[in-house]
């Protein structure tokens, strides 16, 4: 097993080896020797001073062995400082002179100038006699003299271990001490706007450090503590992570063969502690608010989430009482109150307290449920004073998405609940998803984070992307990895296309599942007649306003009939927008998009056309979401997933070095069913018997929808263009 030199520790256990304990114990005689000879030197040098000898020995041994020699010169100030204590202590002990302090040591034989020097020593030694200046004690000016040198060597000291308290405490007595001084630093104070620490903005002693290790000085440059030198691996490995994926971390890729990467691509977020006295200070808040407006109510409950604190609240009692009037038996009279009836406060008495009870929590809004879904208490959403962050790998680690992924590969990563419980979603199931925000409130997150989920689970065989982004910088970062069928599409009209090919896609999957007579995708791959599983497809829009605005006849029923049919052959459709008006999100399409996912809107009529109600407006941005789906009957509120551009690009990093290893085929996968209609050679044969033909007579002939007419008018056009630049085909040799 290897060991590390110089410590005599093995790399693997950090037991200490024969060898170890043997140098060890070398080093500790030779220690003891040096001491017991140069003892008497020592003693008259030191004086009593001479007793910290071995505890500083000792500890530096100690330091040395366990690789902690870094501290000398991360500490500098301290240790220094300490130096400074002890010289003011032997300089307060060379005021003492013992009546025989002489020592006669037998093994070595002094002579009499020795014996003499050591009687006549201080407590303090040689050294501590320096500190004060000479050994005339009786002097009284030359003492007062080595007074102010200790009193100077114990404050620089104290400057030197405890800068920042020495600053505080020189910065307030000049304050109170000297009146120009007090008011040019409450100025200051004003100026900055509360107490400015100026040693801890700017600490002297750090300077002096960083400027040693800029002036790359040997011993300081190679003394790395080894928490520093911890982090400064952990710092190289994630610049190696995101620079680029070594091959040793990529498994040998074989051609057909696919590997799901690993969850060491994703940053691990720090969790955010809650301040547990905070919490329950606003809960009394809460009780002492309902209170003083005559509502009897409790917090039963509180439930800590990233962003926002759920509070359930429980209605008391209304009480009404009656006054009985009685005598008691000496006949004077009293009052006495019974009790009449007993009801519940109603909760629209809390509802109605909504602002009221904001501004007691000093909140800039709250959102309440009354009741929450399935418990009998009405919860208060008050938001958190800081806002933790949900990382995209801190969910897909959880039990619930493993125990999700294990039954779906289409389960995506949603965020975390108010109560701290993660969230996670089936996107089979919902099957559509309808996503809409103001600016920056966290939509594209949201749909980073859902391709994030998807592409940590699913190979190319298993799934494939479509992906429409009009904005242009969004969803780029995944243009190059082998589950796109085409490139991102920028361009309406190309999406127009795309989205005409898709529903072609679709009604041929149709077909192949009517061939075998089974009801879905699932069933379809689980047939052993079947040569090949057919992947599910994921159509990802950006923002669905600026298609809407530009070709809203052509967008709508395309896009609605995708989503009405499409679940059963694995198509669904995730789709976002910035502008959820009625033009844009219309009836029609949210009818056919069950699931909807609001981040913060600007306005009440915003909230009502994706959700059906109000309370979007009331989020906070950032990733504050409301999650609506068919299982739910009122909406989630939910912290969403955030994955940073540096995950994404790793793992679209990831499946681009993977690709290229894998056939043309496989990565220029363009579906099973090909572009052309299958009604073409009638609509050849309707064009050769009719001398003009429009798509309208095409949808009557053929009984289609007017976009497939369109298309099939289209594939004519060309078809036609193609025959005309063929070369005319050579006439064939006559025999002679």
């Amino acid at each position: 097993m290897p060991r590390r030199e110089g410590t005599g520790k093995s790399e693997g256990n950090g037991i200490e080896t024969p060898q170890g304990w043997a140098l060890r114990a070398v080093w500790l005689v030779l220690v003891g020797v040096l001491l017991f000879v140069a003892w008497n030197h020592l003693l008259l040098a030191l004086g009593l001073g001479v007793l910290l000898l071995p505890v500083v020995i000792v500890g530096l041994t100690m330091m040395y062995w366990l690789q902690r020699l870094s501290l000398l010169w991360e500490r500098w100030n301290t240790w220094l400082g300490a130096l400074v204590f002890t010289a003011a202590l032997l300089g307060f002990l060379a005021f003492f002179k013992p009546a025989n302090m002489g020592m006669h040591n037998p093994w070595v034989g002094w002579d009499d100038e020795m014996q003499a020097s050591l009687r006549n020593t201080t407590l303090g030694g040689s050294w501590g006699e320096a500190v004060i200046g000479g050994r005339n004690l009786a002097d009284s000016l030359h003492t007062a003299f080595g007074v102010f040198r200790i009193v100077g060597l114990i404050i620089l000291g104290a400057a030197l271990a405890a800068p920042h308290w020495v600053w505080d405490a020189v910065s307030n007595w000049l304050a109170k001490a000297v009146p120009l001084f007090g008011r040019i630093g409450r100025k200051a104070k004003d100026t900055a706007g509360g107490a400015v620490d100026h040693y801890s903005e700017n600490p002297l002693h750090e300077r002096v450090l960083n400027w040693l290790k800029e002036r790359h000085v040997p011993l300081i440059s190679n003394a790395i503590h080894p928490r520093e030198a911890k982090e400064k691996k952990k710092r190289a490995s994630k610049t190696v992570k995101e620079s680029k994926i070594v091959a040793a971390d990529l498994p040998a890729a074989t051609p057909g063969e696919w590997h799901l990467p690993s969850i060491d691509l994703l940053d691990e977020t720090p969790k955010a502690e809650l301040n547990k006295a905070d919490i329950d200070k606003r809960a009394r808040l809460i009780e002492a608010a309902l209170a003083s407006y005559g509502v009897d109510a409790k917090v039963v409950q509180i439930n800590p989430g990233p962003a926002v604190t759920e509070f359930g609240v429980e209605p008391g009692w209304d009480i009404k009482y009656k006054e009985v009037k009685e005598k008691d038996r000496y006949g004077n009279p009293k009052v006495r109150k019974e009790e009449v009836s007993r009801t519940r406060v109603k909760v629209e008495r809390i509802t109605a307290l909504a602002n009221d009870l904001a501004l007691a929590l000093s909140a800039p809004s709250i959102r309440m449920q009354a009741p929450v879904p399935g418990k009998a208490v009405v919860g208060i959403e008050v938001p958190n004073t800081a806002t933790g962050l949900v990382s995209v790998r801190e969910v897909l680690e959880s039990t619930a998405f493993r125990r999700l992924g294990s039954r779906s590969p289409l389960a995506i990563a949603l965020g975390k609940g108010t109560s701290g419980d993660m969230a996670v979603a089936d996107l089979a199931k919902m099957p559509h998803v309808l996503v809409a925000g103001a600016t920056g409130s966290g939509k594209t997150v949201c749909l980073d984070s859902t391709i994030i989920s998807l592409l940590m689970n699913n190979t190319p065989k298993e799934l494939r992307f479509i992906m429409v982004d009009p904005k242009r910088v969004e969803l780029i970062a995944f243009d190059g990895i082998p589950h796109l069928m085409t490139p991102v599409i920028t361009e309406g009209e190309k999406a127009v296309e795309i989205l005409k090919w898709l529903t072609l896609e679709m009604d041929g999957r149709y077909r192949k599942l009517a061939q075998l007579r089974v009801h879905n995708i699932d069933a379809y791959n689980k047939s052993s007649k079947v040569p090949k599983p057919m992947p599910y497809i994921v159509l990802i829009v950006d923002e669905l306003a600026d298609l809407m605005m530009s070709r809203s006849d052509e967008i709508e029923p395309l896009l609605c009939r995708l989503a009405q049919m499409g679940r059963a052959v694995g198509i669904n459709c995730v789709v976002a927008t910035q502008r959820p008006s009625v033009d844009v999100i219309t009836g029609l399409i949210k009818a056919n998009f069950p699931t909807r996912i609001s981040f913060a809107v600007a306005s009440l009529v915003d909230s009502r056309t994706i959700l059906d109600m109000i309370g979007a407006e009331k989020l906070l941005g950032r990733g504050d979401m409301l999650y609506l789906s068919a299982e739910l009957s009122k909406p989630k509120r939910l912290q969403g997933c955030f994955a940073s551009q540096q995950e994404i690009e790793r793992v679209a990093r990831f499946w681009a070095d993977q690709a290229r290893a894998q056939p043309i085929e496989v990565l220029t996968y363009a579906g099973e069913q090909s572009t052309k209609d299958p009604l073409l050679e009638q609509a050849k044969q309707l064009a050769k018997d009719h001398k003009q033909i429009s798509a309208s007579f095409l949808q009557r002939q053929l009984r289609i929808g007017s976009a497939r007419a369109e298309e099939l008018l289209r594939q004519l056009q060309e078809a036609e263009a193609g025959e005309a630049a063929k070369p005319p085909e050579p006439d064939e040799p006559k025999n002679t």
